[in-house]
């Protein structure tokens, strides 16, 4: 208790007004403490905590600010996390000291409940929290974000509400101490000091420390009874920062079975390092696959694969994607070069960059692939066409002229490609050619086409729709692409109908077309049964004489009429509900889609000859409809194509340095009406 300067002790003379009055302050505002702190140790019992502010998780303290450090009732039933308004105090005189590795910031204010402190230990709010500024920015911890999203909770603003109530009771603590603030102030700047560089030690450890580390909380409280209590309290009520710290630390590390589980676990790290304030780096793994360097996803899903209970209809070769997306890297394969360059590329790759070798063996005769030195060869043959794909297309525009390459047919799909030299020197007649083959045992047939620079994905005709909406091939081949269209119905058959425009050739390049033995036969009649129920129009069957080959032309109609007078509804009429349209993991049904009707529907006539189809707005996209970007389809069309027009002949082909006459495979992430193409 402070006395004034002038009075005295021993009683022996009168005290002078303004001593009496001193003295009666003084005697009720030491009534008054005493009352509070009675209050206080009846209601909850306190515990003086100093936190090594290097691993302080609060933020800086705002000088201009009167709310004093929170006091944490480690009895009550509250949540303990930490909020960005509880500064952490820096406590004089405290017998409790933490090595906080769960980064614990709740710090009680030794102001208004150290009573038995020294004179020296209670000083002013200011010179109080200005220390502890200069020190938390000095020392403000990377793991500051990793709770952030922690303090917005409703416990955290109750506790906020706490350290107001302890700042009202600090601020009657420090009306006391007023008058010996000037005979302590030396005092108070020499231990704040002496702190600051005992605080700036700790900090270099503890920084040192392991983030993985399980959190542990080390406590020296003078009484037993009280370190127990502080024990039970973090342990039943750990606080919002060390909740999630322990949620991240129960992950223990050990072997995964699949490709998903490593990922979902790389994930997990990123995300950790992300919000922990780190440097953004990535540190990939190789994907843990048995297809090694030719690795697909969706493909070599071995866990969902082998879940199937029937591969009869090919389904180990449909697409399996897992739930979560692998975030691993494929290898490359040893001895990786750089691709060689469009048009070389056709006609040879190199040998380390697709290293297979059972093509070549398999199907070397029919000059599908050769091995020769660091390279693979590609002739441009293939099991209908010994001699060359290109003879063999020509032999097909002459047998129908009206599939005219490259003006009428300018969209085809090539069904069982191979190593796709057919779509390869399409090129040469105008002509872009989507090309498929399954992952099976001829390899990476698909491989082989891209790194070629030939367009081509890995699909099956399986039991699900290919991944193109309805009418959009002018022409669909298949030679000898050994799928059974005449089997269950010509399901397979019909979902090429789906996909060819009303008007558009099916071109079919088999045995069963120009051989007699009796299994070919018996194809070529069921066949024959089932285009005719089709209402498909076989409009050419001709033979190639040098290739010693025949092949069948078939053309879809053009409207509904014979689908109406058809003596029997076998295959049926799809449903109305049964969008055509739909195609991404959609069921096979062995059905016909009725044709668009309107002038105005599209597929309901055959487009613009090419080129004038790509400059020429498209019938079925009129001002009747909104376009992409809000304004009428048309104008948006319009408007889409000469943005692109501009921006591909002024920037991309004289602007970004690239000869583009060298690149053949582009893919297109948003390609809205295809402008840029």
């Amino acid at each position: 208790m402070a006395f004034g300067r002038g009075a005295k002790m021993d009683g022996r003379r009168p005290s002078s007004p303004s001593s009496s009055l001193c003295t009666t302050t003084t005697v009720v505002v030491f009534v008054a403490l005493c009352l509070v702190g009675a209050w206080m140790m009846t209601s909850s019992t306190v515990f003086p905590l100093e936190v090594s502010s290097s691993n302080k998780k609060s933020e800086p303290l705002d000088a201009s600010s009167n709310k004093k450090p929170e006091v944490r009732d480690q009895r009550a039933a509250v949540d303990f996390g930490a909020t960005e308004e509880s500064p952490s105090g820096n406590a004089g005189g405290s017998s409790a000291k933490f090595e906080d590795t769960d980064n614990n910031d709740n710090v009680p204010d030794e102001s208004h409940n150290n009573r038995d402190a020294p004179e020296e230990e209670k000083f002013t709010e200011d010179t109080m929290e200005k220390p502890v500024e200069r020190t938390e920015e000095k020392e403000a911890p990377k793991e500051k974000d990793e709770v952030k999203d922690s303090f917005d909770d409703a416990n955290g603003k109750s506790e906020v509400k706490n350290s107001k109530e302890g700042g009202e009771t600090g601020r009657s603590g420090d009306e006391e101490g007023k008058d010996n603030e000037t005979t302590t102030e030396n005092d108070v700047d020499q231990f704040n000091g002496e702190k600051k560089e005992d605080q700036e030690g700790k900090s270099g450890d503890d920084a040192m420390q392991d983030a993985t580390e399980q959190p542990q909380i080390e406590e020296k409280v003078e009484e037993s009874g009280e370190k127990e209590q502080a024990a039970k309290a973090n342990e039943v009520f750990p606080d919002a920062a060390q909740s999630e710290l322990l949620k991240e630390s129960n992950t223990e590390n050990g072997s995964f079975s699949t490709q998903a589980a490593e990922s979902k676990k790389e994930k997990e790290a990123q995300a950790s390092s992300k919000s922990s304030g780190d440097g953004i780096t990535y540190s990939w793994k190789l994907c843990n696959s048995s297809a090694v360097t030719d690795y697909i996803p969706c493909l070599d899903n071995e866990k969902a694969i082998k879940k199937l209970h029937s591969t009869k209809h090919y389904e180990h070769r449909e697409r399996h994607c897992p739930d979560e997306p692998p975030t691993c890297l494929v290898p490359l394969p040893e001895g990786y070069k750089r691709p060689i360059e469009w048009p070389k590329s056709r006609d040879k790759v190199w040998y380390s960059n697709v290293p297979h070798t059972k093509l070549a063996e398999y199907k070397g005769h029919q000059n599908w692939v050769k091995v020769s030195g660091d390279h693979l060869l590609f002739p441009g043959g293939g099991t209908q066409f010994k001699n060359g794909a290109l003879h063999y297309i020509d032999t097909i525009q002459q047998a129908l002229p009206d599939i005219a390459w490259g003006k009428r047919s300018r969209v085809i799909l090539d069904v069982g490609c191979g190593v796709a030299s057919f779509g390869g020197y399409m090129f040469d007649r105008d002509v872009l050619t989507m090309s498929f083959a399954p992952k099976d045992e001829h390899e990476a047939q698909v491989q082989f086409a891209l790194e070629r620079g030939i367009p081509a994905i890995s699909a099956v005709m399986g039991t699900k729709r290919l991944p193109y909406p309805s009418r959009v091939f002018d022409v669909i081949h298949c030679a000898r692409c050994r799928v059974p269209w005449h089997i269950e119905g010509g399901k397979l058959l019909l979902e090429l109908n789906r996909l060819l425009r009303p008007g558009g050739y099916f071109v079919w390049s088999a045995t069963p077309v120009y051989q007699k033995l009796p299994e070919d036969v018996e194809i070529w009649n069921a066949m024959s049964s089932l285009t005719k129920s089709m209402c498909w129009k076989m409009v050419k069957k001709t033979k190639d004489t040098l290739n010693q080959v025949g092949m069948a032309i078939y053309q879809k109609p053009m409207d509904n009429n014979c689908y109406e007078k058809r003596s029997e509804d076998s295959p049926p009429l799809c449903k109305e509900t049964d969008d055509a349209d739909a195609s991404w993991n959609i069921t096979l049904q062995a059905c016909i889609h009725k044709l668009p009707v309107g002038p105005s529907v599209r597929g309901s006539k055959w487009p613009e000859f090419w080129p004038q189809r790509l400059e020429k707005t498209p019938f079925w996209i009129d001002g009747s409809h909104v376009g992409v970007y809000g304004k009428p389809a048309n104008e948006d069309f319009e408007a889409d194509y000469a943005h692109w027009k501009r921006v591909v002949s002024k920037s991309y082909v004289n602007g970004m340095g690239i000869d583009w006459s060298k690149v053949r495979n582009v893919m297109d992430m948003r390609a809205v009406y295809g402008g840029c193409h």
